[in-house]
């Protein structure tokens, strides 16, 4: 079982890094383009915060399988930071009145949040393509 779940979270991050990369993207565009905030922008940042939040499931359930090794710690503290900094913007702007709404958050965290993933992967070793 835990080779599964190491399957499942090493082929995930591929999705969540899109993910992310869509959001900093897409963020940049709209307010590049000064675009009245949108809903696209929520659904993308919202989607890399649920796929960050399940591959940080996914990870938890590898450690509960037996597989957590004291060279891991590094990698679980970035990567619960790398989950929660992609959710500030979600949670902050849904708060908002509209007129307050912008896209910098949303790609600001978003990158925050891929440069955590990124330096987590460095800390067990790991690739980030391949």
């Amino acid at each position: 079982m835990s080779t599964f779940f190491l399957q499942s979270h090493s082929g995930f991050r591929y999705l969540v890094l899109l993910a992310g990369f869509l959001t900093v993207l897409y963020s940049i565009y709209g307010a590049a383009s000064k675009r009245p905030y949108d809903s696209k922008i929520r659904l993308i940042s919202s989607t890399f915060a649920g796929l960050t939040h399940f591959q940080l499931l996914l990870g938890m359930a590898l450690i509960f399988s037996g597989r957590f090794q004291p060279a891991v710690a590094g990698h679980v503290v970035m990567m619960l930071f790398a989950a929660a900094s992609g959710q500030i913007p979600v949670s902050v702007m849904r708060r908002r009145p509209d007129e307050e709404k912008t896209y910098l958050p949303h790609g600001v965290w978003a990158l925050v949040s891929l440069v955590a993933i990124v330096a987590g992967m460095m800390a067990i070793g790991k690739p980030l393509v391949g």
